[in-house]
C-alpha cells in the first residue's frame, strides 16, 4: 500500500458528487458488460443477490452514494472515498468503521484488462456486493478491528487471510465451485481460471488449522493465483471470525511460512 501509483483519485463536489468524463464512463460502460455475463454459474448466490440490490449502472460510474443508499439499508456499510492509495492503518481503521475504502478513478484503457491498483470498479463490483452479506460484512468489520489493534509483523500475516477470503476466496456449494472474493469477481481471466484451472491447488478453510494454512501461504498479487481457499457456506466466515485469529497468528509465526508455489518475481522470464 505504500508504493508509488500514476493514478489520482476523482474529488466529489460540494455535494457529493464526482464528475466522471464521457471516456470514463465508457470504459466503466465496457468493463461490467464485459464481466457481467461470466457471472452467472460462476459467482456465488450471495454475490448475485448483492449484485440485484445494487443495480449498477452499465453506462456510467455509480456515483458512491447511490451505492450507500443499500449498503446502509442491508448492513450499514458504505463506501469511503480515498486516495489512490492508503496505509494500512487507515486501511483497518475505517474497515472496522463499517467503511470499505474506494479510491475514485477507474483504470485506463491501457491497463483495461490488469492494474495493480485496485479501482473504482474493483472495489464496487468486486466488492460491494458482497458486503451487502451480513456474514461477509461482519467479517470484513472484524478483520478490521484485529488489524487494527495488531502489531506490524502480525498485519503482514493477517493480510493473507484478507487475501485468500475477501479478495480470492472461493464457496465449495452443493451447485459447485463458486467465487466470492473481489479480486477474482473482478477480473475477466481469473473468474475464468479460478474455477477451471486444472493444475490451481483448492484447498479448505473451515477450521483452525487451516486457517493457521492460510497465516502461513505466501502469494503475489501478479500472477494468476497458485492456491485457493474454499469456505463451504457463507456461515463459515462467521466461524473463523470468532477464532482467537491471533493466537491462530501466533501459531503461524512458530511454524514458519509454507515454501512458494510461485517463481520469486525477479526469476520470471520476459
Amino acid at each position: 500500500m505504500s508504493k508509488a501509483t500514476k493514478y489520482v483519485s476523482k474529488a466529489a463536489d460540494e455535494n457529493g458528487f464526482i464528475h466522471w468524463t464521457d471516456e470514463e464512463n465508457s470504459i466503466w460502460q465496457a468493463l461490467i458488460k464485459r464481466q457481467l455475463p461470466l457471472m452467472e454459474g460462476r459467482a456465488c448466490d450471495e454475490f448475485i443477490l448483492g449484485l440485484e440490490k445494487l443495480n449498477l449502472p452499465l453506462d456510467r460510474v455509480p456515483q458512491l452514494a447511490e451505492v450507500n443508499e443499500v449498503l446502509l439499508a442491508t448492513t450499514g456499510w458504505r463506501c469511503e472515498q480515498v486516495p489512490a492509495l492508503i496505509g494500512f492503518e487507515k486501511f483497518f481503521q475505517l474497515l472496522s468503521e463499517k467503511k470499505f475504502p474506494v479510491a475514485t478513478f477507474i483504470r485506463s484503457k491501457e491497463e483495461f484488462d490488469y492494474l495493480q491498483e485496485p479501482d473504482i470498479f474493483h472495489e464496487l463490483f468486486g466488492h460491494c456486493a458482497m458486503l451487502t452479506n451480513p456474514a461477509f460484512a461482519k467479517f470484513t468489520q472484524a478483520y478490521g478491528e484485529i488489524g487494527l489493534a495488531a502489531s506490524k509483523e502480525d498485519r503482514v500475516f493477517l493480510a493473507r487471510l484478507y487475501w485468500f477470503t475477501v479478495e480470492f476466496g472461493l464457496m465449495k456449494t452443493n451447485d459447485g465451485l463458486r467465487i466470492y472474493g473481489g479480486g477474482i469477481l473482478s477480473s475477466p481471466g481469473e473468474t475464468k481460471y479460478a474455477l477451471e484451472e486444472g493444475t490451481a491447488e483448492r484447498r479448505f478453510l473451515t477450521n483452525e488449522e487451516q486457517v493457521v494454512d492460510v497465516l502461513r501461504t505466501p502469494y503475489r498479487i501478479d500472477i494468476m493465483q497458485p492456491i485457493y481457499f474454499m469456505i463451504e457456506k457463507m456461515s463459515d466466515l462467521d466461524a473463523i471470525r470468532n477464532l482467537d485469529l491471533m493466537a491462530l497468528v501466533e501459531q503461524a509465526k512458530a511454524l514458519g511460512l509454507h515454501k512458494p508455489k510461485f517463481p520469486p518475481k525477479e526469476k520470471i522470464a520476459s
